[in-house]
């Protein structure tokens, strides 16, 4: 592929309304009988195809999954409403067809073998060049889109944002079990995401036309050919002027998604309004050490400051945070970071809520029938 040609594919950034949001989800497709996994997404897609919704509601890598997202938002309750609102749409289908919804960053004992490829082009080409990694990509996640003016302001919140990866990889964790097993992993998804060549971090520029560089002469190589196939934890979104943070586990219920956007926007307004720090390569030394200690502890992880070094508990340095920019975030979105702190009590993340129901009930089947009733507001 020529320079020019790479050009075009990645495109100009498109300025967009500094702090505005955008919300994706994943989403699990449940048989009603078993909880297993059900390859309903052409039934649902075909039910749902004038559905009058905020966003939009689109097929996902294997026919057992789903994904919605909401248009542009201004705040947290903007992307809870819209997300209600498709939410409520999704719901009213599924018992149409005597399935349900549940959220979860993986389902807790599907086997990947089992699972389909939906019949998309783009799909049947990244089966033709991962292979089983396709399959074992049922996993779900959030990802959360935030609003840039610039090129060069995205890749400043980029790598601003990257110090606080374990902070949303640990507030959103929700994938314990695999294949029915407990991996004492709090986000076990993460693990299948870094299976991928290209994931894990950005490469470090802060000027874009460092980055279209980049992107030039890895599309020169022929291994990429769009954005798309970076799977990296945060990544620039040209077409939509956004920042989009990828590593959120699917939460279980829209509230906590919603509180997710308002800790991102949050953090972006104090960025914005302080320029708290200076990103450097030097940020990225114990990052995937970090994001390690965040995916198998959770909040119980511990955080290395890359600056200092000093160590913290994942807890501690996250209720820190939130004390320092609570009042930076919307009127809005306060409410959202108020009860994102409960996260941090004894309550803890969405994984231990599914340990817990499994502590009692010992069945893997009842804890996602009972986490199907949470994500549909019926629990």
């Amino acid at each position: 592929m020529t320079h020019e040609a790479a050009k075009e594919k990645l495109g100009e950034f498109a300025a967009s309304q500094a702090l505005s949001l955008g919300v994706e989800l994943e989403l699990q497709l449940l048989s009603t009988h078993h909880y297993d996994m059900a390859p309903y997404a052409p039934d649902m897609l075909a039910l749902l195809k004038n559905a009058k919704v905020p966003g939009s509601i689109v097929p996902e890598v294997t026919a057992s999954m789903i994904e919605i997202s909401t248009g542009i938002c201004q705040d947290a309750q903007d992307a809870y409403e819209q997300l209600s609102v498709t939410r409520d749409a999704l719901v009213k289908a599924a018992d149409r067809l005597n399935i349900t919804l549940a959220g979860g960053g993986t389902h807790p004992f599907q086997q990947w073998h089992q699972q389909r490829i939906y019949d998309k082009p783009r799909f049947k080409e990244m089966t033709a060049l991962y292979g089983y990694l396709t399959k074992q990509f049922t996993i779900f996640g959030q990802h959360v889109h935030v609003g840039c003016p610039s090129a060069d302001d995205a890749l400043m919140m980029l790598h601003r944002l990257s110090r606080y990866i374990p902070h949303f990889i640990a507030l959103s964790a929700s994938s314990p079990f695999v294949q029915g097993q407990d991996t004492a992993f709090d986000s076990a998804r993460l693990n299948s995401v870094f299976a991928f060549p290209l994931s894990g971090r950005a490469p470090f520029a802060l000027h874009w036309e460092d980055f279209e560089r980049y992107f030039d002469k890895m599309a020169a190589t022929g291994v990429i050919h769009s954005m798309k196939d970076f799977y990296w934890d945060i990544r620039p979104k040209p077409e939509f002027g956004t920042v989009e943070v990828r590593v959120f586990d699917t939460p279980l219920s829209i509230d906590r998604a919603a509180q997710l956007a308002a800790y991102v926007q949050a953090l972006g307004a104090w960025f914005l309004s302080e320029q708290p720090f200076e990103p450097s390569e030097d940020d990225y030394l114990v990052y995937t050490y970090n994001r390690f200690q965040a995916c198998r502890f959770g909040l119980d992880g511990t955080y290395v400051d890359p600056v200092s070094s000093e160590q913290h508990s994942l807890r501690e340095h996250i209720a820190l945070t939130l004390q320092k920019i609570s009042s930076y975030a919307p009127a809005n979105g306060s409410n959202a970071l108020q009860d994102l702190k409960q996260v941090l009590g004894p309550q803890g993340n969405d994984a231990c809520w599914l340990r817990e129901r499994y502590a009692k009930v010992q069945q893997l089947p009842e804890v996602v029938r009972q986490a199907s009733l949470r994500f549909s507001g019926r629990g």
